[in-house]
C-alpha cells in the first residue's frame, strides 16, 4: 500500500514540475501548446527533433528549462517504474492484488481529472507565474500577454509557396499593413534571419514569414492564391480592415 501512494506522489509531482517547465517556457515567449509539448517531451526523453526544438536550444533560458526537465525526468520515471513493480510483487493474495489494483486506478483516475481542469490549471498557471517572477532571476517576459495572443490576434509563420499570393512581390506591393498584419521578419531557406524587414524586402519562394495580426485574416492570407482571385481577396481584408479601424473611432 506505502508503494502505491509513493507511488501517486511520484506522478503527483511530475505533472507540478512539468507544469512548471510549461509556464517557464511561455514566458519566454514560446506558445502554450508548444511550451507544453516540448516539456512533455523533455521529462519524457521523448526526443523528438523539429524546427521548433532547435530554437528552443539555441534560447539560453530554454535550454536552462530542458536540461532540468531531462535530469528530473530520468530520475521520475524509474523511481516510478520502481514503486509500482514493489506495489504489485508485495501482493500476498488475489484480494490484495485487486485492492492496490483499485487504489491505483482511482487515484490515476483522480489525477487525469485534475491535471485536465482548465479552472485548476488556470489558477495553478497563475501562482507559478508570479513565483517564477518573484524567485528566479530569469529573464522572462510574457509575450503572449503583450501581444494578447490569448484573443482574436496570432503571430504565425507562413510558408511562402509558388502558387501563394505572397511569392516574388516586395512588401511595399503586397501592403499587408493595410489589412491589420505587421511582418515581424523573414527565415531563408538557408536559416537565415531578416528582422523586422523593410519594404523594399522581397519574399521569395519557401521563406518563412513572421506576421502578427487577426486569426481570421492570417487564414485568409495562408489560403490565398496569385492571379486576380488572391487580388481580390486582399481587396476584400483591406475594405474589412478600413471598417473595423471606422467602428473603433465611432467608439471612442
Amino acid at each position: 500500500m506505502f508503494a502505491i501512494i509513493s507511488l501517486i506522489v511520484i506522478i503527483v509531482v511530475s505533472i507540478i514540475v512539468v507544469r512548471v517547465a510549461t509556464v517557464a517556457l511561455t514566458l519566454t515567449g514560446l506558445s502554450t501548446p508548444l511550451a507544453r509539448f516540448q516539456a512533455r517531451s523533455a521529462f519524457t526523453s521523448t526526443g523528438f527533433t523539429t524546427s521548433e526544438t532547435e530554437k528552443v536550444m539555441r534560447h539560453p533560458v530554454r535550454r536552462r528549462i530542458i536540461m532540468t526537465l531531462m535530469i528530473l525526468g530520468n530520475a521520475g520515471i524509474v523511481t516510478a517504474i520502481s514503486s509500482l513493480i514493489i506495489s504489485f510483487v508485495g501482493a500476498d493474495s488475489s484480494t490484495g492484488l485487486w485492492l492496490r489494483i483499485a487504489l491505483l486506478a482511482a487515484g490515476l483516475s483522480l489525477l487525469w481529472m485534475l491535471a485536465y481542469s482548465e479552472w485548476i490549471d488556470h489558477r495553478i498557471s497563475r501562482v507559478i507565474q508570479n513565483a517564477l517572477q518573484r524567485w528566479t532571476d530569469l529573464e522572462i517576459r510574457d509575450y503572449a500577454g503583450l501581444l494578447h495572443l490569448t484573443g482574436d490576434y496570432l503571430v504565425v509563420e507562413l510558408n511562402v509557396n509558388p502558387d501563394g499570393w505572397l511569392a516574388d512581390k516586395k512588401l511595399t506591393e503586397l501592403k499587408l499593413d493595410s489589412e491589420g498584419i505587421l511582418v515581424l521578419g523573414i527565415e531563408k531557406p538557408d536559416t537565415s534571419y531578416v528582422g523586422a524587414p523593410r519594404g523594399g524586402t522581397r519574399l521569395e519562394v519557401n521563406d518563412r514569414v513572421l506576421l502578427y495580426g487577426k486569426a481570421s485574416v492570417l487564414k485568409n492570407l495562408d489560403e490565398r492564391r496569385s492571379g486576380a482571385a488572391g487580388n481580390w481577396e486582399h481587396h476584400k481584408a483591406v475594405d474589412e480592415q478600413q471598417r473595423s479601424e471606422q467602428e473603433q473611432v465611432t467608439q471612442i
